[in-house]
Formats: structure tokens, C-alpha cells, sequence
């Protein structure tokens, strides 16, 4: 950065010189024509007044080496000439100067000279007998004025090229040492000082962006630790399982059981089979929900009616629980995917009887809100939850009481899939529990599903 900062000073600085010297050039040279100009004029003047006096006498032993001088007469004629013989010359009634001074007295011009070979520049005046004296100097030209004036010039301009390139230099590396020294680990830092004022709205943007890596390293480390949780909890909660029905088909296939334990033996094995089943497609539903609902088809529904479906799936479980599983509330039409509202309202009743002691209740409410909001809750008298448990029950195999949730069975994945199906539908979910005075689960939707 600081070479390409220091090559495109050098090269403003080389391009300024340069058209510096072409309006210097351009001015002297304008101005070394009106003096050449004027000077010529004047001795034009000065030569008509000793021919006035002294007729072409005036002209005998004249030496001028930078001057010609011609003796005109009215009809054109050459009379006198100090460079050419003047009977061989041709009439010179037409050039300009001669006509200007025949008119006015006075006649200018520039032209190219035939005869010298050069810009000449012409300066006339009329004599008071009509003749007309003309005096002729070659202009000088811009290759003259380069080597009359180019040395100083160009010494100047090498010497203010030199000063640019060592300032150019020195200012580069003020430009980017202070670039250099950034603290990249603590950006504000440095903007806070006054000599990155200018990069201020750049050094905010790099803590942000280093705030949101690290938010993002943080949220990876997160869902990596997670993910092998979850692989480390689904194989012991698939393990457990299998070596029961391992262990029971091995007794059923060596002769060992006898006849009247067949039928036992081979209830535990439907009966971790089913489990199997259930935890293999609660994993299923948790990685559909992982995927953003991708594919999931939403549709026009009434989660009265889903609650209500629920609740009548789970009444023989709750009959052998002894708790009592009422639906209550009005109409609750929303938009959303049937599964998984079902799967919502299921896995909360379905926890609340399992945590329900023999005479216990377990109460669906649902109905709708202000503004098209849709609330959904499941209350329950069991035992409740301790509040230092109730910001990690939704997670992944979390169990408050692993002795009790052993007893009850379950997969461990129950809420989780709540939780996760209810960010699907861009709804919040509320806990309100005490111990041994039972839980409130809480979901309030909103009035259209996201993204529908």
C-alpha cells in the first residue's frame, strides 16, 4: 500500500511539472513576441527618422547582423535590401506589412521566410514621401527558448521533482504506519486515538465483525458440544434397550426360560422395542425441525381440535396414571403444520401425566388473542419444577430427576421437540412451576405463521 500511496504521488507530481513547464514555456513564449515585437517597432521608428534626414546615405556602411532592413518604394519596388540585391528582388506590394503601413502608417506580420528559411517577424512604417521602411528579425522559436531557458527550468523542476519524491516518501509511510500499528484485537482502542479519526467508521465495523466471530466460534463450540451430547445420549439411550432385548431373546434362544416366562419375556421385548421406536423417531422429528421445516406442509387448522385429538391418544395412559385429561377453551383456528402442533400439545400432556400423582389433573386450554394470536396451555398438579432446572428442561435428554425419569420411561426428547416446534411457528413459550404444587406450560402464536 504505501508503494502504490508513494508511485501515484510521484506520478501527480512528475504529470504537474510537466504541464508546468508547457504553460511556463507557453507564456515566455508569448511574451518574448510582444517584446521581439515592440523592439522591432520601435527601431523601425527610430531607422524611418535617419532615412527622413538622410535619404539612402543612411544606409552606407550599415552592419546589422540580426536585422534586415528594406527601402520600399510605394508601388512596391525594392529600393534597398542589407541581405539581398535589391533589382532582383520581386514586388512586395502585397505582403501584409507593406499594405498595413500604406494604410494606416503603421504594418505588422509573422511569416515564414522563403529566402532565410525562418519565422521572421515584420515591422513597417511609411516615410512622408510615401516609401514605406521595413525592418524583419527571425522569431524565436520554442527549440531556442528550451536551450536558452530549459537549463534553469529544468534544474528548477528536477529539483521541486526530488523535494515531491522525499515528501511523497515520508508522507506514504505517515499514511500507512499508523494502518500498521493497529491493534486489531481491540480496534476501539485505536479509534480512539486522534490520529485514526479518519478510519474511525472502519475500526467500529472491525469490532463488530470480531464481536460476531466470536459470538459465532462461541455458538459453534456451543452446538458441538451439544451435538456430542446428543450422540453420546442417544447411544446409551439406545443401549439400554438392546441389551434388554438381547439379553432376553438370548434366554428365549439358549432353552433357558421357561414356558411361563415366554410370554413375559417377550412383553419387555415389545416393550423396548417400542421405545426404541419411539426415541429413533423423536431423533427424526428433532432433525426435521433442525432443518427449518424444509418440505413441511402447512396448512389451515384449529388447534382446539389438534388438543383435542391429543388428549383423546393419551386417555388410556392417563386413566392407568389415575389422572383426570380435560380440553378446555373455545376455537383456536390458526396456520401452522398439523404434525407438529400435535406433536406439541402431546409431549406436554404427555410429561404432565407422567409427573402427575394418582388423582391428579391435567388441563388443555386453548383460545385466541387480540390482534389473531393463538395460546395454548398446559397446566398439570404434579410435582413441579425446581427453579434452578427450569431454563435447561427444554434441553436435549435433560432430566430434573433421572431415578424418577427412569421410572416413568420416556425418551428425554419430549420437550426439546416442543421447543423446537415452537420456534418453527415463530411462537414463545412460558413456564411457570413450583415445586409440588405442579407446572404451566404456556405457547402463544402468533397470528400467521412466518414465511407462510
Amino acid at each position: 500500500m504505501s508503494r502504490r500511496i508513494f508511485n501515484a504521488i510521484s506520478a501527480v507530481t512528475l504529470a504537474v511539472c510537466l504541464a508546468s513547464l508547457a504553460i511556463i514555456m507557453s507564456v515566455l513564449y508569448t511574451h518574448l513576441y510582444d517584446v521581439q515585437m515592440n523592439h522591432l517597432l520601435l527601431e523601425t521608428q527610430l531607422a524611418v527618422r535617419g532615412v527622413e534626414l538622410n535619404g539612402i546615405a543612411y544606409f552606407d556602411g550599415l552592419d546589422v547582423n540580426d536585422c534586415r532592413v528594406t527601402w520600399i518604394t510605394a508601388d512596391g519596388v525594392v529600393l534597398y535590401d542589407n541581405e539581398a540585391d535589391a533589382a532582383a528582388m520581386e514586388n512586395h506590394l502585397e505582403r501584409e506589412e507593406i499594405r498595413q503601413a500604406l494604410a494606416g502608417g503603421v504594418g505588422e506580420s509573422v511569416r515564414y521566410s522563403d529566402t532565410l528559411a525562418e519565422r521572421q517577424l515584420y515591422a513597417a512604417r511609411r516615410l512622408g514621401d510615401g516609401s514605406v521602411l521595413r525592418l524583419s528579425a527571425p522569431q524565436a522559436t520554442v527549440l531556442r527558448l528550451l536551450l536558452s531557458f530549459g537549463p534553469p527550468v529544468l534544474a528548477v523542476i528536477a529539483a521541486a521533482l526530488a523535494l515531491s519524491l522525499w515528501m511523497a516518501s515520508r508522507l506514504s509511510r505517515r499514511i500507512v504506519g499508523p494502518i500498521n500499528d493497529l491493534n486489531l484485537d481491540d480496534p476501539l482502542r485505536s479509534a480512539a486515538e486522534p490520529g485514526f479519526a479518519e478510519i474511525a467508521p472502519l475500526l467500529h465495523r472491525l469490532h463488530h465483525q470480531q464481536t460476531q466471530l466470536r459470538r459465532d466460534q462461541e455458538e459453534l463450540e456451543k452446538t458441538s458440544r451439544i451435538r456430542q451430547e446428543f450422540t453420546a445420549n442417544v447411544s446409551h439411550e439406545l443401549k439400554t434397550p438392546l441389551h434388554v432385548i438381547s439379553g432376553y431373546a438370548e434366554l428365549l434362544e439358549s432353552g433357558m426360560a421357561r414356558p411361563e416366562d415366554t410370554v413375559p419375556f417377550a412383553a419387555r421385548i415389545r416393550a423396548e422395542s417400542a421405545r426404541m421406536t419411539k426415541l429413533v423417531e423423536d431423533i427424526i422429528d428433532l432433525t426435521k425441525l433442525d432443518s427449518g421445516g424444509i418440505g413441511m406442509q402447512w396448512e389451515d387448522t384449529d388447534l382446539r381440535r389438534v388438543a383435542e385429538n391429543a388428549a383423546e391418544s393419551l386417555s388410556e395412559e392417563a386413566d392407568a396414571a389415575g389422572v383426570t385429561l380435560t380440553v378446555e377453551g373455545g376455537a383456536a383456528p390458526m396456520r401452522g403444520v398439523t404434525q407438529y402442533l400435535y406433536s406439541i400439545v402431546y409431549n406436554l400432556c404427555d410429561n404432565a401425566i407422567k409427573y402427575s400423582a394418582p388423582g391428579g389433573v391435567v388441563t388443555v386450554r386453548t383460545g385466541t388473542l387480540p390482534g389473531g394470536a393463538v395460546r395454548l396451555a398446559v397446566a398439570d398438579t404434579g410435582i413441579g419444577i425446581p427453579p434452578e432446572h427450569q431454563d435447561r428442561v427444554f434441553e436435549r435428554f435433560y432430566r430434573v430427576d433421572k431415578s424418577r425419569s427412569k421410572a416413568v420411561g420416556g425418551t428425554g426428547l419430549g420437550l426439546s421437540i416442543v421447543k423446537h416446534a415452537a420456534r418453527l411457528h415463530g411462537a414463545s413459550i412460558d413456564l411457570e412451576s413450583e415445586p409440588g404444587r405442579g407446572s404451566t406450560f404456556t405457547i402463544t402464536f402468533p397470528g400467521h405463521a412466518p414465511g407462510v
